[in-house]
Parts: C-alpha cells; sequence; structure tokens
C-alpha cells in the first residue's frame, strides 16, 4: 500500500541533526506515568525509562499491546507521544497500548549504525552503537516490561530522526524485534544511505513476517530523497504481507513534522479499536 504526493524544499544537513533550532515545540504537560531505571549491562549505564499505562489499567486484568520510543524523556518526546496516544484511546481510535519511552543519554551513539563516510563521523560514532542499544532493549527492557507489566506480546516502534533512523535500521536488522514500524524523517543519509542502497536485497528476508511500516518525510533535502527512493523500492519489491504505506509531508519541517504526523500514522499503524 504506498500513498505519494509532490516533494518539497530542503532543510540542509545541519538542520536536519540540530532539530531546526528556529521555533521552540510548545509545553506539553506531562502525563501520569511510572519511572523506572534499569542498570544495563548491554550499554554499560543505568538507563531512565517512563510508562504510560492506558485508561483502567490500575484496575483491570487485561493485557496490552506496547508502543516503545527512543527520545523518550520527559524532556524529549514522551509527554507529547503519551497524551497523544491518551486521546487517541479515548476518542476510540486505536486500542489500548502502553508506550515505553527511553530517555537519552547519547542519542548520536544509540540510534546509529556503523559508518565509514566522513561527514557522519562529525555527529557520531563509528561504531555500531544501535545493536549494542538492541541489545538493551531485546534482552533487558522488554522482559522487565513484561515482567512489570500486563502484556501481550505484540510490539510497535515509533522514532523520528535519528531515532526514525533507528527505526528503519531495526526494520531490516532485527524484524522479529517489533511487528509495527513507524518512522517520522528518518535519517537515512547515514552511511551514505546504506539502508537504502540495500533494501531491495534485504527485503526477500522480511516476508513471511507480516510486519506493518508507516513512513514520512518534510521538505528536508537530505532526508526526503532517501525516503522517496526507499518507497520506489517497496513498490517494487516489498513482500505481499508486508503492510506499509509512504505519506510525504513536504509543507513540513524537520522540526515539526512528528507533531504534524503522528495522529495519522498512530490511526493507519497501530492495532485498531475493538
Amino acid at each position: 500500500m504506498k500513498s505519494k504526493i509532490s516533494l518539497g524544499l530542503c532543510l540542509n544537513l545541519f538542520t536536519v541533526l540540530a532539530g531546526c533550532a528556529g521555533t521552540a515545540p510548545p509545553a506539553d504537560p506531562v502525563p501520569p506515568h511510572d519511572g523506572l531505571t534499569i542498570a544495563s549491562v548491554a550499554v554499560g549505564e543505568t538507563r531512565t525509562i517512563n510508562v504510560y499505562t492506558p485508561p483502567g489499567y490500575a484496575a483491570g486484568e487485561a493485557a496490552y499491546p506496547v508502543l516503545y520510543m527512543p527520545d523518550g524523556g520527559i524532556g524529549e518526546d514522551f509527554p507529547h507521544i503519551a497524551n497523544t496516544i491518551d486521546q487517541l484511546i479515548e476518542d476510540g481510535e486505536i486500542a489500548p497500548v502502553l508506550v515505553v519511552g527511553i530517555e537519552n543519554t547519547d542519542r548520536h551513539r544509540d540510534l546509529t549504525g556503523p559508518s565509514t563516510t566522513e561527514g557522519d563521523l562529525r555527529y557520531g560514532p563509528a561504531g555500531d552503537g544501535a545493536a549494542a542499544f538492541r541489545e538493551f532493549i531485546r534482552t533487558e527492557l522488554i522482559p522487565e516490561i513484561d515482567r512489570r507489566y500486563r502484556t501481550t506480546g505484540h510490539r510497535a516502534i515509533v522514532g523520528e530522526s535519528l531515532a526514525g533512523l533507528f527505526v528503519v535500521d531495526t526494520f531490516f536488522r532485527e524484524p522479529d524485534l517489533f511487528e509495527r514500524y513507524v518512522a517520522m524523517d528518518p535519517s537515512l543519509w547515514w552511511d551514505d544511505h546504506a539502508l537504502v542502497r540495500h533494501a531491495a536485497e534485504r527485503l526477500p528476508d522480511l516476508g513471511g513476517k507480516g510486519l506493518t511500516l508507516w513512513f514520512t518525510g518534510s521538505d528536508a533535502k537530505d532526508i526526503v530523497r532517501h525516503t522517496e527512493q526507499l518507497s520506489e523500492i517497496l513498490e517494487e519489491d516489498a513482500p505481499q504481507d508486508l503492510r506499509w504505506t509512504y505519506d510525504p509531508r513536504p509543507a513540513e519541517h524537520h522540526n515539526t513534522i512528528f507533531r504534524a504526523t503522528k495522529v495519522d500514522a498512530f490511526r493507519w499503524a497501530l492495532w485498531p479499536s475493538e
């Protein structure tokens, strides 16, 4: 499944990385949530985790799917995403889910895979920090969430910019970790757009998994050229059971696209209300 509209203007690479420091996003009320810490062996540090539980969780016995998110600190994207999920549940537009936000310590390290591209090394380490971060999620975070909370075993992940890169990287490198993937303006330029260059050869391995992928691009030239190319590859080579859509937003900027698209993304990609 695919939707496409014309592409727009651009932001440069520095703006993409810096998060477009011009207009500050509106302040978001911090929703009720649980906080916990995990002393991680995989990443060698203690990580702070924020957990939103849906209405009725405390008084009930039902189990729920889980939406995971990097950039999930209280001073990051957790408040506005958890508030949006809460409203969509209240409106009956999605099924109730837990939201697990992972607070950053070094996002350039954790969210990027290996790169030999000289320009990339100004912004992140040369090593595969994403592999260690995924190991933390797989072997430490998910088991701890499943131990503490009533979960169904169904999992989704959402991210924007470098976190969106991590979402797409995980989709290709460890697709069984989640079943629903949501990426806003993913930084697919990383490592000379290696994820896109190798997408066609990796797609056959994703067949039979019943995965869902939603992604979008803003007017950022260094991103949208690659999200557009990825959509064309998926149009030609996506497995039949891969449910996917590309929903570009050329009127949006890198620092506005997360908020501008999150409702549409969650309505399309997350579990429907019964």
